[in-house]
């Protein structure tokens, strides 16, 4: 990996570094069977190297029956036979560390898979030992439900148990039964699950869900959702305000970092799907909490020049005093990134994310343009069409990597991959874009070895440029060096001025590249640029 510029060396590896998230299933398969797994990612190390990424966050790859994707876990402390084994994942973070790269892995706290030991034993009978590591409830009114609480997934959000006659709560599918974390026990056997993973070397955990992590003990039902349109998720039909961010959950955030900060130098990182100024409570008041609460800022806002100046502005206005921000352009759980705002504009993406001030997250395959592969109901494998509607389904921004043009697109030698190639709807594959100077690629990777060697665009200060038209501009400064971002969010020319003399250093259309520009400058459709003060 390398070296990062002088004057940098006052923050932590998490603040520096470029994240790469790899969804396991779908990178590179090792063994012919269809589908990815931890051999796989250490065969693409040097790739992720090569990009320039130096820290690497993992989907889960634990044992679970994969009744949603992985996130319902059946055993934390084990490696899912689909992925490999132990010696695999040992062998995969030794040669992370030996790159000098970071290894982060999600942290599933909210629920396990019903095929779970602790389950199984909490549903044995009322008086088990574990029955209170989940949540169960006797059943409502007129032998209901206990309360109208529903699923992320659809459907009422408790399952009766026949056998012992009581409900237990589910955030998501009935595979997934909630725990109790009111419940001390439970909460030490997840901080030893944490602590299991630290000892064995890993960098720190992404936490998956924490604002489901407790529910109103009192059972309240939540309230109905005027918002709601038809078209919207079927769950928002209702707001969570009985089932969402309860104020127990800071105290447990709390303890998690407790844990973490057992082990020096590691970061701990949240999901947090909350309005902004309800999110930057998790950066922790009287006490640290996450050192990164996700920031869907720029995925969840429309996608032009004004909404966008506002979501930055709005963001780094309400986050905390010494809070350090990042920045989330797409996921696993979301559409492509190209599908949402278009392959023109993906290139002026690639140069926002990596020029605002923080820590960039990278979800794979978005380096390369791809976008939603479209899956028939025949190939689907996202488990939540079953409650909710195909529409719904994420298994198209979910599909495997394609590594080259050749059979099985380098991903795999079987005829049949767990989820379609979708070489017509992602014809550019890595291969075909290292060699491409112009790609979308080779722009992201020279702009992490842009943003790896300029302290201005690590640690320096987020200046806001009036907005022009359709363009978005903003400067980045420290120590001497001060860069001019003019990104042109629209598809007409845009004239933006610079009050002095600049030089080009990166051109989203890659053809003026140490260009001299001062006055008005005359930007193309879709056309995004760097470029630093002489």
């Amino acid at each position: 990996m390398a070296e990062h510029a002088p004057g940098e060396t006052g923050l932590a590896w998490w603040q520096r570094e470029v994240f790469y998230q790899i969804y396991p299933r779908s990178f590179q398969d090792s063994n012919g069977d269809g589908n990815g797994d931890l051999r796989g990612i250490r065969a693409r190390l040097d790739y992720v190297q090569w990009l320039g990424a130096g820290a690497i966050w993992i989907c889960p790859f634990f044992r679970s029956p994969m009744a949603d994707g992985g996130y319902d876990i059946s055993d934390y402390c084990d490696v899912d036979p689909l992925f490999g084994n132990m010696d695999d994942f040992t062998a995969l973070l030794d040669a992370v560390h030996a790159r000098g790269m970071k290894l982060v892995l999600d942290l599933v706290p909210n629920h396990t898979s019903d095929q779970h030991p602790w389950f199984i034993e909490s549903r044995s009978s009322r008086d088990n030992p574990r029955r209170d590591w989940y949540v169960w409830r006797d059943a409502g009114p007129e032998n209901g439900a206990p309360s109208n609480w529903l699923s992320h997934f659809g459907g009422c959000a408790w399952r009766l148990d026949q056998a012992t006659g009581q409900y237990y709560y589910h955030a998501f599918l009935s595979a997934q039964p909630d725990l109790n974390w009111r419940n001390p026990e439970l909460r030490r056997a997840i901080y030893d699950v944490m602590r299991f993973w630290l000892t064995r070397g890993v960098d720190g955990f992404r936490v998956d869900a924490v604002t489901n992590l407790v529910e109103d003990d009192l059972l309240r039902d939540d309230p109905q959702n005027r918002d709601y349109r038809r078209g919207m998720p079927p769950d928002s039909v209702l707001r969570r305000v009985f089932t969402k961010d309860r104020p127990e959950t800071h105290q447990i955030v709390g303890e998690m970092r407790d844990v973490l900060d057992e082990f020096p130098d590691r970061v701990l990182i949240g999901e947090v799907h909350l309005p902004l100024a309800r999110a930057m409570a998790y950066y922790g008041r009287q006490r640290p909490f996450f050192n990164l609460p996700f920031n869907f800022q720029l995925m969840q806002s429309d996608w032009d020049c004004r909404s966008l100046s506002a979501a930055i502005d709005q963001y780094t206005q309400l986050l905390p005093q010494n809070a350090w921000p990042n920045w989330v352009l797409g996921n696993h759980d979301e559409k492509r990134l190209a599908t949402r705002i278009g392959k023109e504009q993906a290139r002026i993406a690639a140069m926002l994310l990596m020029t605002l001030k923080g820590t960039p997250f990278i979800y794979n395959g978005d380096e390369l343009g791809m976008r939603n592969v479209p899956i028939s109901r025949f190939s689907t494998r996202d488990t939540r069409v079953k409650t909710m509607s195909h529409r719904f389904s994420r298994d198209g921004a979910r599909t495997p990597m394609r590594w080259n043009s050749g059979k099985g697109s380098g991903f795999t030698t079987s005829t049949k991959p767990w989820l379609p190639l979708g070489n017509k709807t992602n014809p550019a594959d890595v291969a075909s874009q290292q060699e491409d100077g112009g790609s979308l690629l080779n722009l992201y990777r020279d702009l992490i070895a842009l943003r790896r060697k300029s302290p201005a665009l690590i640690g320096g200060a987020f200046v806001p440029l009036a907005t022009r038209g359709d363009v978005l501009g903003y400067e980045r400064h420290e120590s001497g060096q001060r860069f001019r971002m003019a990104l042109n969010m629209g598809p007409r020319e845009q004239r933006f001025p610079f009050d002095e003399q600049f030089r080009v250093v990166i051109s989203t259309v890659r053809d003026r590249n140490g260009e001299r520009v001062s006055g008005d400058l005359l930007l193309r459709p879709h056309e995004g640029l760097i470029a630093e003060a002489d």
